[in-house]
């Protein structure tokens, strides 16, 4: 009998998202209001995502997905401003809470 478990050739969701530590939304949860504070705050973080990020067309969406986490990895790595971060899906809603 055939296997026919086609789960397997689905990508991972991606393990990290890249943030600054002053957003005070969660881009998991709340994408349209933490990409607006975002790019009103003069950092353009998807925009620098996609400049270090070596994606392309060509490569399969799993191997894309890893391209985007390792690039997150250099990028905070780097952190030249400091401000950067990258966080888990619900990681945000307890950092708010450790802080209050």
């Amino acid at each position: 009998m055939a296997d026919t478990d086609t789960t397997h050739d689905l990508p991972d969701p991606p393990e990290y998202m890249l943030t600054t530590v002053d957003n005070p939304y969660d881009p998991w949860t709340q994408w349209d209001e933490w990409f607006a504070w975002d790019q009103s705050a003069g950092y353009h973080t998807p925009g620098l995502l996609a400049r270090i990020a070596r994606t392309s067309d060509d490569l399969p969406e799993g191997d894309q997905l890893q391209v985007i986490q390792e690039a997150i990895d250099e990028i905070v790595k780097e952190n030249v401003l400091g401000v950067l971060r990258k966080v888990k899906e619900g990681e945000v809603s307890l950092l708010k809470q450790s802080q209050r």
